[in-house]
């Protein structure tokens, strides 16, 4: 059955990151094959059965030919056999080696390189350290040197004073080095499309939900707020889904990738920007555990709602984060009507418990400090400071630090 197009154009990122190396090493068996068949050329007038030889070297060269336009192939349909050209190339090899006795005496071998000479036979040491690593390129190396030797019947002193075993050692372990570190960066390179094309996925879906959704919220919540009453609840609702849907969709495109490793933590503070929220970052990356990011970007998304539910309608906002090393510093200020002193702790007497769970507490769980500076200033706004390490985790994880909270209820 003929191949599909894809399946014969296809190729694993494995098989990308190793296809020049592959291409380019058959360069290499060519000209070992000359080099050999230079050396029979040289070598075949001791020869006790010449044309023997001969036979042996076409086989080399068939072999060569075969095993090289398999091994350059890019396809992913001739990728899947690779291994078993790979194990192809060693029989051969080992199999012409030991071939080196019924064409040549025991003075001449003993004293030669074998028929297939080092440098053809360091083509199979190569391929194998391409396809499985250093390891197997040192273990391949092993092997053949092994083999020769025990032909030539050189074990003994002579053995130390050959070549062949570290020529191959060196041999597959630079190439598997070179295949190995090909795979990394194409995988690096992988990862960085993916987290690009995210972020593509995550502008575009911000835009569109904020056109729609997140204005209907944002609408009902301040009209809620306006009004006060019954509809009051329902501003409040309304707000805490703008929150949570704003924190979803900056984390599309990294809980994907991240795996539960470090995560930049200026998109999911910048998400929430509008004409009256202003938001700053540094201009590099600010990693953090995507867990504590998370709760970051939550506890700065409720202080933004109570901006915009109490601090009045011209209310403008504005969001700085620092990356002081050790830890990270995030403010969130409007120039809003302010608070008056003890309102927080008369709102915490009340049950209202939004401020001390949404913001104290997750920041307080992250071991860092949630400050409101601005209490009792009225008219000149408020301002919440988070002061979070920077090696915070998850609560109950290892080194988990104990944290402090200041500030009430708003």
């Amino acid at each position: 059955m003929p191949m599909s197009p894809t399946a014969s154009t296809e190729i694993s990122p494995a098989d990308a990151a190793t296809a020049p190396l592959w291409r380019a090493v058959q360069a290499f068996r060519l000209v070992t094959l000359l080099y050999a068949v230079g050396q029979q050329i040289a070598s075949v007038p001791y020869y006790q059965n010449q044309r023997l030889s001969w036979v042996f070297i076409a086989l080399m060269v068939v072999w060569s030919g075969l095993s090289a336009l398999m091994l350059s192939q890019w396809r992913d349909d001739v990728a899947r056999v690779r291994v078993w050209v790979v194990i192809g190339d060693h029989l051969v090899v080992i199999g012409l080696i030991a071939a080196t006795r019924l064409v040549a005496d025991y003075d001449w071998y003993h004293g030669h390189q074998t028929l297939p000479t080092t440098m053809w036979a360091a083509n199979a040491v190569i391929s194998a350290a391409i396809l499985r690593g250093p390891v197997a390129g040192i273990a391949s190396g092993l092997s053949i040197a092994a083999v020769i030797i025990t032909v030539r019947d050189q074990w003994g002193q002579d053995v130390w004073a050959d070549a062949t075993a570290p020529v191959l050692v060196s041999v597959g372990l630079a190439l598997g080095l070179a295949a190995n570190t090909a795979r990394r960066a194409q995988e690096q390179l992988q990862r960085a499309v993916r987290l690009t094309a995210a972020a593509e996925e995550r502008e575009r879906l911000a835009r569109e939900v904020h056109d729609g959704v997140l204005q209907v919220l944002s609408y009902i919540k301040r009209r809620g707020s306006e009004i006060g009453g019954p509809t009051e609840e329902l501003a409040l609702r309304a707000g805490e889904q703008e929150v949570a849907l704003r924190v979803l969709i900056s984390e599309q495109g990294v809980r994907e990738d991240a795996g539960g490793a470090e995560v930049d933590l200026r998109p999911l503070l910048t998400v929430h920007a509008t004409p009256k929220v202003f938001v700053s970052t540094p201009g590099e990356p600010v990693w953090v555990g995507h867990w504590a990011a998370g709760e970051i970007a939550a506890a700065v998304a409720t202080a933004l709602v109570n901006v915009e539910l109490h601090a009045g309608p011209d209310a403008k906002a504005y969001v700085l984060l620092e990356d002081m090393g050790d830890e990270l510093i995030v403010s969130v200020r409007d120039d809003g009507v302010g608070i008056a002193a003890g309102r927080l702790a008369e709102a915490e007497a009340e049950g209202r418990m939004g401020v001390s769970r949404s913001i104290v507490g997750r920041v307080g769980a992250l071991g860092g400090i949630a400050e409101l500076l601005t209490e009792g200033s009225a008219g000149d706004g408020v301002e919440w400071e988070f002061r979070i390490p920077r090696d915070a985790r998850r609560p109950g994880a290892s080194g988990t630090m104990n944290g402090t909270a200041k500030g009430a209820v708003r």
